[in-house]
């Protein structure tokens, strides 16, 4: 079920009804009501997958109350290495077995040797990657006795499957959000009207920046070859804005719809194309899976405070790790790779942990945010490309400067529209941005007049005909 469709439209006041009107202070019908409409919403793509679900919420279930009574320390860490087991095992084989497959014929070719092998039809479970790392990091912190762990199933599988971040985050802690399944909700028209807010804000980032932005970013990459210099620049500068109004607009209907029913979530996006720095980008940038990797991985092996060339080799790890789960694909871990390069500059000369706190925006800044967003952007055409010789044609041909027209913006007037309505809002959403950043917010606030105003750029500029996934479905 989409975020962006007219079945979500209709689900959402639904179950905001029922919730309150109906089961208003009686905890633990609210938790089974809420567990049931998210198992709706998701098995409205697949019931089947369903099953995944369940397994892996009763597997850490299981392993959680398992870890509250074992002493002996070979048992901890047999459950614990089950858990990871388990969950990495599901992830591994929905998402990487046919990768791992070709990848292996591909290797034996390359030395001459013709190998057969069929490869399974598997379907990726959606939001597969994001509710498996929720799951482990349970288990992780049960284990470490950061947390204890929870007694009342309901609530765990409620935890896991909430429906509102089920299926492309954030990627909540059970020390933020289960807690919050155990304690009476009351309703705040406040509350509620922030998260309303951001629902509008985020359906503007997604149907009306990254669906507009699709309609050339589709054409482009789909054959790069057509297109001269400055077309292949804007190309990838709008896929840039396409992926951040696409992902950080699901964080934000996400977070807003969890305030509707009373529940805070963790901010996903900060603003990150306002960073100063390629460190300063990934605490801005997808924060649930980046602070996810810096205390499940990175610090784990060894972080910071270990000898130099060991800490380079962590931040190459978590970097090369971060690209393979955005998707199978030797793409996504050559653009891993690349912010892994990126990033170590600053690691060496001790600079990464600039700009940690989010200090008004200075004019001495402008150059260090271009340079920085020009830097993600090329990043992002490996990320976008169908392989990586296509990602580093695509670069060549960019700086080749063979050719510096528009004319895929406005050789038709349904492609002159499109070019005035992304201009449009590309400058609405830096400009509330900058605001926000000015302000030190982590939000972009809205008031009932700018309320009015992005709802009317939602009905007059955005994509509502075959309403698209959400990019990070596929993740």
């Amino acid at each position: 079920m989409l975020f962006n469709s007219l079945d979500f439209a209709i689900f959402l006041p639904i179950v905001f009804f029922v919730y309150w009107a109906v089961l208003n202070r009686k905890l633990t019908l609210q938790n089974l009501f809420l567990l049931t409409a998210s198992y709706v919403f998701y098995g409205w793509w697949d019931y089947r997958f369903l099953s995944l679900i369940v397994l892996s919420t009763l597997v850490d279930f299981f392993v959680g109350r398992q870890l509250s009574v074992a002493t002996n320390r070979a048992a901890r860490r047999f459950l614990l290495i089950f858990s990871l087991s388990f969950n990495l095992g599901l992830l591994g084989f929905f998402k990487y077995y046919n990768f791992f497959v070709d990848s292996w014929i591909e290797a034996w070719r390359n030395l001459g040797v013709e190998m057969h092998a069929s490869t399974l039809s598997i379907i990726l479970p959606v939001g597969i990657s994001f509710y498996t790392f929720q799951t482990l990091s349970y288990s992780i912190d049960v284990y470490r006795k950061k947390i204890e762990p929870t007694s009342n199933i309901i609530e765990f599988a409620a935890f896991v499957s909430f429906f509102p971040q089920l299926v492309a985050g954030p990627i909540e802690r059970a020390s933020h959000l289960l807690p919050q399944f155990s304690k009476q909700r009351e309703f705040s028209s406040k509350f509620a009207m922030s998260g309303i807010y951001l629902i509008i804000w985020g359906l503007f980032k997604k149907v009306v920046i990254a669906d507009n932005c699709a309609f050339f970013v589709d054409q482009i990459f789909s054959n790069p070859s057509a297109f001269d210099s400055l077309e292949l620049f804007l190309g990838a500068v709008l896929f840039a804005f396409q992926i951040y109004g696409d992902f950080s607009g699901y964080s934000d209907i996400a977070i807003g719809v969890a305030r509707l029913f009373g529940f805070s979530l963790m901010v996903n996006f900060s603003f990150p194309y306002f960073s100063r720095n390629i460190a300063e980008f990934w605490r801005r940038w997808h924060i649930s899976l980046s602070t996810w990797f810096r205390d499940y991985l990175y610090i784990p092996l060894g972080g910071s405070k270990v000898g130099k060339y060991t800490v380079v080799r962590n931040v190459l790890i978590v970097f090369l790790i971060s690209g393979f789960w955005h998707g199978a694909n030797w793409t996504f871990i050559f653009w891993g790779f690349l912010h892994g390069l990126f990033f170590l500059p600053l690691l060496l000369t001790s600079t990464n942990r600039n700009y940690l706190s989010h200090t008004r925006l200075k004019s001495n800044h402008i150059l260090k945010i271009v340079f920085t967003f020009v830097m993600v952007t090329l990043a992002w055409i490996f990320f976008r490309a169908d392989s990586i010789a296509i990602a580093f044609q695509y670069i060549t041909d960019v700086f080749s400067f063979n050719g510096m027209s528009l004319s895929c913006f406005s050789k038709t007037s349904k492609a002159l529209l499109f070019s005035i309505i992304i201009t449009v809002s590309i400058i609405v959403l830096l400009g509330y941005e900058f605001l926000a950043v000015q302000r030190d917010q982590k939000e972009v606030k809205l008031d009932r007049f700018n309320a009015v105003f992005i709802i009317l750029l939602i009905v007059f500029m955005g994509v509502f005909k075959n309403p698209s996934d959400f990019i990070y479905f596929q993740f």
